[in-house]
């Protein structure tokens, strides 16, 4: 494992069901509030996704944890046949209306309905945190990625600056919560969300559960001071 390019549990029982009926409520505006609370930064995050798996046009990748789509865009403009994959119908149906020429299949992570080996490539962008057994669905990644495929993980993590870390949680604590009851269509939700990141492993911690998996040559690349963190593997 190497750095490349230069906990406590939350209070969501983190069942399909209760993740599902969560996304549902906050679909209408997700991309809007994503849009809010990460200060527009969310759109290049999204846009290091797409490089960091460097998409050719003959390959086809999976993008699971898609939501509305916005994370496949930046991965098709580049040429590539991306597969949205999302849990939450809500999600899928959002996608399918703003983007009718893009491939949406609903899809549980921990079952996914493809069969082994059929992707060239896959990305999961801040979805792997709000499954119940994020070990599970980096094996099912494995299985259904080929032979010397990538993954790349994008996800919040640890800031590397200790007043980075200080500010950062302030705004996971007080400021979305505030931004979430004048914008969102769930309030309540966004604070879940706050916690799982709070809770969740850091760069070294996300890095040694795709080694568990069996991804292998991983590396990391921190995204605005840590804040998000992208990690990348490949199917031995």
């Amino acid at each position: 494992m190497r750095y490349f390019w230069h906990r406590k549990p939350t209070g969501l029982d983190k069942h399909p069901a209760n993740v599902t009926a969560m996304f549902s409520s906050v679909a209408p505006r997700y991309d809007l509030m994503n849009d809010i609370t990460s200060l527009g930064q969310d759109r290049k995050w999204r846009r290091e996704v797409a490089e960091a798996l460097c998409p050719k046009p003959e390959e086809v990748i999976l993008d699971l944890a898609a939501g509305t789509g916005a994370s496949s865009l930046p991965i098709a403009r580049a040429g590539a046949t991306v597969v949205a994959t999302d849990l939450t119908e809500a999600m899928v149906a959002e996608g399918r209306r703003r983007h009718p020429n893009r491939r949406f299949v609903v899809g549980d992570a921990l079952r996914l309905p493809y069969g082994d080996g059929v992707f060239d490539a896959a990305t999961i962008s801040f979805g792997l945190r709000n499954v119940r057994d994020p070990n599970a669905v980096l094996l099912e990644l494995l299985r259904v990625v080929r032979p010397g495929g990538t993954l790349v993980v994008c996800e919040f993590s640890t800031p590397t600056n200790a007043l980075v870390r200080c500010l950062h949680r302030v705004w996971l604590k007080h400021v979305i919560p505030s931004l979430s009851r004048l914008f969102s269509t769930d309030a309540p939700a966004y604070s879940y969300l706050c916690d799982s990141i709070l809770a969740w492993p850091d760069q070294r911690g996300l890095a040694v559960m795709l080694e568990t998996a069996g991804w292998v040559d991983i590396e990391w690349r921190n995204l605005t001071f840590g804040i998000v963190t992208l990690h990348r593997g490949v199917r031995p």
